[in-house]
């Protein structure tokens, strides 16, 4: 079952990487919808504490494959998850890096450059309401989840200041019955 599961989710990550734009946060509905509805290798719950562990650790947001990895299979599972991300899409990079340069005149090439922008935006906030469903099951959570995302837009602090905020209001809370 083991092999099985490791080459499933090699194809799984594999494919999802290759045809996400805009980097990892667009793969998220795909991976949450993978790994929770049709393979079942974690509930929303456990979903949502990889995601935010995955946010909060340092590192690059890949970690979040490596630890659905890490969570279904191991350090086997870990290591599949993150080279099947990893390295298909680096040989894509590449051949597009090459391209580029013999394109880079062609109006059409232009004009796709301008439209992906709009695109990655959407795949973005698609990745947000996806981990909202999945993390967030009170008031308290959605206020603070649009207190944290007002305070990020309309200031220019460090997030470390909302992230320690929002942990201290999300404890006081627990303690009170709201969460």
């Amino acid at each position: 079952m083991t092999r099985h599961v490791l080459l499933t989710m090699a194809i799984t990550f594999a494919t999802t990487a290759l045809v996400s734009v805009g980097g990892i946060a667009t793969m998220i509905p795909e991976i949450h919808r993978q790994a929770v509805g049709v393979y079942g290798w974690m509930d929303d719950g456990q979903f949502a504490t990889t995601f935010a562990i995955s946010q909060i650790a340092p590192g690059p947001n890949i970690l979040l494959m490596s630890l659905v990895g890490w969570r279904v299979a191991g350090l086997a599972g870990l290591l599949v998850a993150t080279l099947a991300t990893v390295l298909p899409t680096s040989l894509v990079a590449l051949a597009a890096h090459r391209a580029e340069t013999r394109l880079s005149r062609a109006n059409w090439y232009a004009v796709t450059r301008r439209s992906l922008p709009p695109i990655v935006v959407g795949l973005i906030v698609a990745s947000a309401a996806v981990t909202a469903r999945a993390a967030i099951s009170s008031y308290v959570g959605v206020a603070l989840a649009f207190a944290v995302a007002a305070h990020m837009t309309l200031t220019k602090t460090n997030p470390l200041v909302p992230l320690f905020a929002a942990i201290v209001i999300g404890v006081l809370a627990g303690r009170l019955g709201y969460l």
